[in-house]
């Protein structure tokens, strides 16, 4: 099938074929649903941010919270408009990294892929723990729990996701719908109130705005933009993960991203509308979004509705890395950077070791931070700004190539913001915990590429694309490991036999009486049964069974190497699972050492008992 090309220079497919599999992909809803809680639920710490660094400037510094707001908000709209393109032009996912390795090289590409995977396990850590955070300040005597908790929600995300990504859309979605509601409500209601209704939520707390009104200056502006700009993460996970749409799945992906945009630009200006109408300034133990919903609805039980839907969505955001990791996985996967089973899909569409990677690595950060969220937030949001300014800088470069001036200085500008964003972000944290960041990238981008020289290092021992030489037939010797006489024994006797032209069976001896009573009882057996087999003693020193096997097998292949030797390995299989643990497993531990130490081929003979 040739691919068409727009009059904008963008790659578009003709008419998609049917696909067998939609069912278990997304529409433009429960893409939105699955693929944006983390941008949705950044507007309950995006202008809190705000707001927490302009107080550092008095009441005079929280009148700057609507102008970086809304500076925030026009980087918002480049980036969908960005994102809308890399969609169209990178219809097989991937984001950033796709761009980059198009535009900037492949290194540049495995440091957008190495941020996003960052960014991705982070979100699910910081997403859990600030929902659970959010439910210990509700209920103060679960929060000796907490750790528990977490690892309880991220259990249940990670098992909702196993069974796919439609069936992760469509739990989630009510969650979704009823936060988006009482955001957009809450929004409402407030701008025809001439001023707070309550102001109970935040009555007999702490302000931390500072006593002295200061000078707003640039850096202080920056810092603020800088911080706020954690309401931006999330954005760029429907361009990762296009091909869990249905078909045409980049039109789809393209109206979720435009949907995501507009919802959460509309919620961040009308939340910072609020504050600045309200007055809000900023006090301990009581966040900015529990203040606007108390001081639009009053205390009673549409604020405690915005306050459990917020929290169930913070907990639920990370469900946006289970949607996009597993899918940046597979294309790094394909270009051999990770291992190739991060590309296998299971029934349902699902990248299941990806998904159970994320959850493993996530729960390791879990425990590491003890499941507070103070300890994962200044990790957080860096990777994302080094990923949007990637995506954007490879952008310019495409729009340029194709003669499309406008729009390349409209990514131009984006990765201008989003490149000082990331510089200032990393800056300000960095003695916070941000230095690890630092460090993590460069280190995962040079795991990549270890990974990439081990896989070409294979490919050429394999002579991969190259044609190769024509099979011929081979003289085969079979070994067979024994212990005793009996119907296993038989059986593995016949398929050696049928399998090769020659056959010897092997048995270890130790040096210990009993060991040699033994063997001596096998040899007699043996000899009377005459199954027209040689049964061969390999003495043994120490109390080993696989290092007698080996060295034998070594000195069969040095004395005729015109021999393709196996190992067959015979075992009994238990009927019932939870026999296998009355095995010995000796044939695991003979196998184990063939396939390390010799060429062998391993051949391992199951009989089900």
């Amino acid at each position: 099938m040739t691919a068409l090309t727009t009059e904008n220079g963008v790659s578009a497919a003709p008419d998609e074929p049917p696909d067998p599999g939609a069912r278990h992909k997304l529409t433009a809803v429960t893409g939105l649903a699955a693929l944006s809680l983390d941008a949705m639920a950044s507007v309950a710490y995006g202008p809190e941010a705000i707001v927490l660094v302009l107080a550092a400037a008095g009441a005079h510094g929280l009148g700057f919270t609507l102008p970086v707001t809304l500076a925030i908000a026009a980087l918002l709209a480049v980036l969908v408009a960005s994102y809308r393109q890399v969609i169209a032009a990178f219809p097989d996912g991937g984001g950033s990294y796709a761009v980059a390795k198009a535009h900037l090289g492949r290194r540049t590409g495995l440091v957008a892929a190495g941020s996003l995977v960052l960014d991705y396990v982070l979100n699910v850590a910081v997403a859990v723990t600030a929902g659970v955070a959010a439910l210990t300040s509700a209920f103060p005597g679960l929060y000796g729990d907490r750790l528990w908790i977490c690892l309880g929600v991220l259990v249940l995300v990670t098992g909702v996701n196993l069974r796919g990504i439609v069936d992760s859309a469509r739990a989630f979605i009510v969650p979704t719908a009823v936060f988006i509601g009482a955001i957009l409500t809450m929004v409402a209601v407030g701008l025809f109130r001439d001023g707070p209704l309550s102001t109970e939520a935040s009555t007999g707390h702490p302000s931390v705005l500072a006593d002295n009104t200061t000078t707003v200056g640039a850096l202080l502006l920056l810092k603020a933009f800088a911080s706020g700009c954690s309401a931006l993460t999330g954005v760029e996970a429907i361009a990762n993960a296009v091909p869990s749409f249905r078909a045409p799945a980049a039109r789809r992906a393209r109206r979720a991203e435009v949907a995501l945009g507009g919802l959460l630009g509309v919620m961040l200006i009308g939340l910072s509308v609020l504050i600045s109408r309200f007055g809000l300034q900023p006090v301990e133990g009581v966040t900015v979004l529990a203040q606007l919903a108390d001081a639009s609805f009053g205390h009673n039980a549409a604020f405690y509705v915005v306050q459990f839907a917020t929290m169930v969505l913070l907990a639920l955001s990370a469900n946006t890395s289970f949607g996009g990791l597993p899918v940046l996985l597979k294309l790094l996967a394909r270009d051999d950077h990770v291992p190739h089973v991060f590309g296998l899909k299971a029934d349902r569409q699902v990248h299941r070791h990806g998904v159970v990677w994320l959850a493993l690595v996530s729960a390791a950060l879990l425990v590491f931070s003890g499941g507070d969220t103070n300890t994962l937030v200044p990790l957080f949001a860096i990777g994302v700004f080094v990923g949007f300014t990637i995506a954007q800088t490879g952008m310019v470069l495409h729009w340029r190539a194709a003669g499309q001036w406008g729009k390349a200085l409209l990514n131009g500008l984006g990765a201008l913001l989003t490149g000082v964003s990331a510089i200032v972000v990393t800056v300000t944290k960095f003695h916070d915990g941000a230095w690890l960041i630092v460090i993590a990238l460069p280190a995962l981008v040079l795991a990549f590429e270890a990974v990439h020289r081990a896989y070409g290092k294979i490919d050429e021992r394999l002579g991969v694309g190259r044609t190769p030489e024509p099979p011929h037939r081979a003289r085969s010797f079979v070994v067979v490991p024994v212990s005793d006489l009996n119907r296993l024994t038989s059986e593995a006797l016949t398929a050696a036999v049928s399998l090769g032209d020659e056959v010897r069976a092997v048995t270890v001896c130790h040096a210990d009486p009993e060991d040699l009573a033994r063997t001596e009882a096998l040899e007699r057996d043996w000899e009377l049964w005459n199954p027209g087999v040689a049964l061969v003693r390999l003495t043994s020193e120490r109390r080993t069974l696989g290092r007698p096997i080996t060295a034998y097998v070594r000195e069969l292949s040095a004395a005729r190497p015109d021999l393709r030797v196996t190992v067959l390995v015979p075992e009994a299989e238990p009927e019932r699972r939870w026999q296998r643990i009355l095995q010995n497993r000796r044939g695991a531990v003979v196998a184990h050492a063939v396939r390390r130490d010799t060429d062998a081929a391993v051949c391992r003979l199951r009989f089900r008992c």
